[in-house]
């Protein structure tokens, strides 16, 4: 009799790069753990005032690390990850609300298969943090959408559920949710099983989350296992 599934939760916002590699490790996971990963998209900004962290764009030093730290995680990751001309203006001053309203709201409609929220995410994250693109407006919404594999009304209808209460009211429940875990920042990823949540931040936790949950990290890429005959 196989052992059930553990659930990992991923907290998670697309302005963030390291969410983004987090997002693309347990995505290629998910088959070879015994995992059941769940997409919590939030608002990082609300993570970050609701606990007192400070962004590293306001501490230069880090900033400067940061986009150094990313070109090379983008090459152990095999992730196409490029810092955008203006990384402070993309990540702080035009910030990620809509956007984060706009993945809650495809979740919210994906409710079951969860598909469509993984490949909206990607395509925001490719417009920010590979093509260097706006991830503000509607029409950028509606283009990674349309990428992601929803129709034109599926889009329209999307957006206009973006902008509803429930929505927003949603984005906030799980941003808060984040936050009574403890997190400061993201991604945040929280391990569930025998009844006990493990809290992870950051994306260079796996090997000590694998040692957590009874799995086995084998780097980045991991080869999916054969089937026994």
């Amino acid at each position: 009799m196989s052992s059930p599934r553990k659930v990992v939760e991923l907290f998670y916002d697309v302005v963030s790069p390291y969410s983004w590699l987090a997002f693309e490790v347990l995505c290629r996971y998910r088959n070879v753990w015994n995992i059941e990963l769940k997409f919590k998209p939030a608002y990082l900004g609300g993570v970050m005032h609701g606990s007192g962290n400070r962004p590293p764009g306001v501490v230069p030093n880090k900033f400067l690390y940061m986009n150094q730290d990313l070109k090379r995680l983008s090459e152990y990751f095999v992730i196409p990850l490029s810092p955008p001309s203006n990384p402070f203006e993309a990540m702080f001053e035009k910030g990620s609300l809509n956007a984060m309203r706009f993945v809650t709201a495809v979740a919210e409609k994906d409710k079951e298969e969860h598909v469509l929220v993984e490949r909206v995410s990607r395509e925001l994250w490719k417009r920010i943090w590979s093509t260097d693109q706006d991830i503000t407006q509607p029409a950028s919404f509606t283009e990674a959408g349309l990428k992601a594999g929803l129709s034109t009304n599926e889009v329209e209808e999307i957006l206009n559920l973006a902008k509803s209460q429930p929505i927003k009211d949603k984005l906030k429940s799980v941003t808060q949710e984040a936050l009574d875990y403890q997190c400061f920042g993201f991604p945040c990823i929280v391990c569930h099983m025998n009844g006990k949540a493990e809290v992870f931040f950051g994306s260079d936790r796996f090997e000590l989350m694998a040692h957590c949950i009874g799995e086995k990290w084998v780097g980045p890429q991991p080869v999916k296992p054969t089937a026994k005959m």
